[in-house]
């Protein structure tokens, strides 16, 4: 595995906190969620022994934390906050989306490996699930106000339909079997394009890189 996909970008000084994090997200995206332990991200993070057990006694209390510098790393690199206006209208908003997504597939796919594993403890974990869905809720809520403004008639569907094709997108190419061939910038936006237009209306733009 690539352990750069899944530490700090180079120059940055992360808390205690955030090293413990970043070293379990790490592990989880090379060993699996057994793989996880707090002797092992102290390991990880080369810091002291039992500085992970000070700092989350349990090993839910790791995993939210593990989930919360997930969803933080992941608000980075799709930046939702600077997608285009809908006032640039559609080809703008499709351009946007498109680079987020090829960004996230092309130079970050162990974070995605760490999304799956933590949606699978999540479905026996009840207390996990509330804080994977809130933060799933920090990424759809500021979606469906964009689609909102674009024009569209049912933006908490329209939402669901986007998402759903975004992240069966992330899944095929990551962890299905598209893994060994990620979509061009190109091929993101016309499927971003076909999905927009028959959402929003329009013929929908057949851009060319």
């Amino acid at each position: 595995m690539n352990r750069p996909a899944t530490t700090e970008p180079t120059g940055a000084q992360p808390s205690r906190a955030d090293r413990i994090a970043d070293a379990a997200l790490v592990l989880l995206a090379e060993r699996g969620m057994r793989g996880l332990t707090h002797r092992a991200v102290d390991e990880t993070a080369g810091l002291p022994q039992g500085s992970t057990s000070n700092h989350a006694r349990t090993r839910l209390a790791l995993l939210e934390a593990t989930l919360r510098r997930l969803a933080e790393r992941e608000a980075q690199v799709l930046a939702i906050d600077e997608l285009p206006s809908p006032a640039g209208g559609l080809p703008a908003l499709v351009d946007g989306m498109a680079l987020a997504l090829h960004r996230y597939l092309s130079r970050h796919p162990q974070l995605l490996v760490c999304r799956y594993e933590l949606a699978l403890e999540a479905t026996r974990r009840p207390e996990l699930r509330t804080f994977f869905d809130e933060a799933g809720r920090q990424f759809r809520g500021p979606l469906t106000e964009l689609l909102r403004a674009a024009g569209s008639p049912d933006p908490a569907r329209h939402t669901l339909s986007l998402v759903a094709w975004t992240e069966g997108i992330m899944f095929c190419c990551v962890a299905g079997t598209f893994h060994a061939s990620v979509p061009s910038l190109a091929e993101l936006r016309e499927g971003y394009g076909e999905l927009l237009h028959g959402m929003l209306g329009g013929t929908g733009p057949r851009q060319n890189s």
